[in-house]
């Protein structure tokens, strides 16, 4: 296990430098293993990519979860202390979303239900709103989430190929106070266009409304 463990990190950071062409022989070589060993462990560079994504994913949805349900400043200064140490995951997801394909898409619908499981959490914690539609907001800040990530990454990614942390740790002190400031107190100063919206839009029509009628 922890030879797998080792195998992965390893690609976790290679793939995230360099993207997805680089060969099985180049992540043994970063683990100190032979090519045999990672296949023996994964069979696949997909595979391998499967088990990088996952432990990815479960990092975020942990440090996601500790951060909405605990809803203090000292998760939040616990959490940027170790930017560094999340700066390579971070990394390897972008790379991920940026290469396309199915294995980005499922990523991406995995870290749409992990948001969706967090904030409920956060709900029930007591330290998050309920939402009118739960599910339609976690989907909308995922995006939004994503959006400014691979919007920041296509500009950056790649501007310090050796100190990737350093660039990181300068995007989350940017745009955590302004964040932290939206989510606490809102944007609009009353709920007056929600509230227009929502007497706006009709209901959904329903399959008799839509059926052609007879002449």
């Amino acid at each position: 296990m922890a030879t797998a463990e080792r195998i992965r990190d390893a690609a976790i950071v290679r793939f995230g430098r360099d993207g997805f062409a680089i060969g099985l022989r180049t992540v043994a070589a970063d683990a100190g293993v032979t090519a045999g060993l990672v296949v023996h462990h994964f069979g696949s560079k997909d595979a391998l990519r499967r088990a990088c994504d996952e432990h990815v994913l479960a990092v975020i949805r942990a440090e996601k979860t500790k951060a909405v349900t605990t809803g203090t400043a000292a998760m939040l200064f616990a959490q940027l202390a170790q930017i560094e140490h999340f700066a390579p995951m971070v990394r390897y997801l972008v790379r991920s979303l940026q290469s396309g394909g199915d294995l980005a898409s499922a990523l991406v619908e995995h870290l749409m239900a992990d948001a969706q499981r967090y904030l409920a959490a956060g709900v029930e914690a007591g330290v998050i709103r309920p939402s009118r539609d739960p599910e339609a907001r976690s989907r909308f800040l995922a995006y939004q989430n994503i959006g400014g990530m691979l919007l920041w990454a296509s500009m950056h990614l790649d501007d310090h190929p050796d100190d990737f942390s350093a660039a990181f740790r300068r995007y989350s002190e940017e745009i955590t106070p302004p964040a932290l400031e939206l989510f606490s107190q809102g944007l609009f100063v009353d709920r007056s266009m929600l509230d227009d919206y929502l007497m706006y839009v009709p209901d959904p029509p329903s399959a008799d409304d839509a059926a052609p009628t007879a002449s």
